[in-house]
Parts: C-alpha cells; structure tokens; sequence
C-alpha cells in the first residue's frame, strides 16, 4: 500500500532517524540509550523506506544482508567482552582509551559492546521484517 506521499516523505524522515540512532547508541553508555534503542530505531528506519518501496529496493538500499549484520554485531560484542581476557582481567571487564574522542567522549569496551548490539538488533529485526513481506507477497500471487 505504497502511495506518492508515503515514497515522498520516506525520503526527508530516514535520513533524520537514522541520525537520531546513532545520537542513541553514542550516548548509551552514559545516558539512557545505547545499541538496543539505537538499533530499534535504525531497524525502524528501514522498516519505514520497506513500507514505501517495497523488499526488493529495501535490500538494496541496505547494501548487505540482515544475516551479515546479525555476524558483524555478535563478533563485536565478543571481541569487546575478550577484550577483557587479553588485558589479563574478566570477561566482559569495561577497558577504556585514556584519551577522548570528541563530541563521544570517552571510548572504551562498554561502547564498542553497544556498537554490537546495535548491529546485532537491527539486522535481527529487520530480517523478520523482510521474512514476513517476503511471505505475505508470496501468499497474494
């Protein structure tokens, strides 16, 4: 049920929601926040441009697939919590940069955490998503 208006305003809303996950996820570890709401929204995001165009031009716009995503956020969130192990100390043990990064602050494990997580929810949601249009289309042809 894709319309003019919807193609149209997709358009001027994703590029603002997607800059208000990553405002989300950078600001988790500090505030309320971080990779879980992040990537809620981003998955919101492209759920929003699927609505509009449809699954095909959605996988395209996405350039990789879910699965990719979901491997990449859980291979960051295990080397953040192993990142603890090298330095000699727990799993999962929060290690941060003595130096500042600007306008993110202080970078550590706990944010690189939250980058997998962010990954790992958006590529989760979005292949439901894209599962359950792909199937619904199929049953109407």
């Amino acid at each position: 049920m894709s319309t003019i208006i919807l193609r149209t305003a997709v358009k001027y809303i994703i590029p603002g929601m997607f800059l208000f996950s990553l405002f989300l996820l950078f600001r988790g570890h500090n505030e309320p926040g971080g990779g879980f709401v992040g990537g809620l929204v981003a998955a919101a995001a492209i759920i929003l441009y699927t609505l509009a165009n449809g699954v095909e031009k959605a996988e395209k716009m996405l350039h990789v697939s879910p699965q990719k995503l979901i491997a990449a956020g859980l291979l960051v969130a295990l080397l953040a919590g192993i990142t603890g192990w090298i330095a000699g100390k727990e799993f999962m043990t929060g290690i941060w940069l003595d130096l500042p990064i600007p306008v993110m602050g202080k970078f550590g494990t706990p944010v690189l955490f939250d980058i997998g997580v962010y990954l790992l929810v958006t590529g989760m949601v979005v292949k439901v998503i894209f599962t359950l249009a792909d199937t619904r289309e199929e049953g109407n042809q």
